[in-house]
């Protein structure tokens, strides 16, 4: 896993560092072993009672579009970031216990669907807008295929919000249609439910 470690205003020590490397390694070897990089920001933390405590942030890759954030503030640089990444491994936790609840709740009937992928014409000069009705269109970019699984509303939720997704496409296991869950403008998670209209 590659870590980076940076200061705002604050120097980064040899120490430090290596706290940061051994910390984060048990973490993610403990509830999730591929996890690609991480970055961990230390600085003062103005809000602090007497000005002089530290802050932590710690930004996890942890594959497969799945990112986990955890803050922490402290006395000193070391506990600021032993609380974040306390934060960082009860939300690994929860991560690898929903996903272990999800796959012994699935019934070896129920298999995912396979989402199909289209492709709009590419004009003859080789450009990806398409024009229709005499307006240039942009292409459609296709995504690759995924499975569609079967997810309760909160898994898909949590999976748009551990991935950082705009947007996640499943099968309710409740109703057994197609449903989206995705990130609105205001911050919200919208929920679209065909079987509900």
């Amino acid at each position: 896993m590659q870590i980076t470690v940076a200061g705002k205003q604050v120097a980064t020590s040899d120490s430090l560092r290596s706290h940061v490397e051994t910390g984060l390694g048990n973490i993610t070897g403990k509830y999730f072993d591929h996890a690609l990089e991480a970055r961990v920001t230390f600085r003062k933390d103005a809000k602090g009672s007497n000005g002089g405590h530290f802050a932590c942030d710690i930004n996890l890759h942890a594959g497969r579009g799945l990112t986990m954030r955890g803050e922490g503030q402290g006395p000193d640089a070391m506990r600021a970031f032993d609380i974040a990444a306390e934060h960082v491994g009860k939300r690994l936790r929860r991560y690898r216990r929903r996903v272990n609840e999800h796959a012994r709740s699935q019934a070896p009937s129920r298999d995912g669907d396979v989402l199909r992928e289209y492709r709009l014409p590419i004009d003859e000069e080789g450009d990806e807008a398409v024009e229709m009705n005499g307006a240039e269109h942009p292409a459609v970019v296709a995504e690759p295929l995924s499975e569609l699984h079967f997810l309760t509303v909160s898994e898909a939720t949590m999976r748009l919000d551990l991935a950082g997704s705009p947007v996640i496409v499943f099968r309710n296991s409740a109703s057994g249609t197609i449903n989206v869950v995705y990130r609105r403008g205001d911050g919200h998670v919208g929920w679209i439910d065909p079987a509900s209209a």
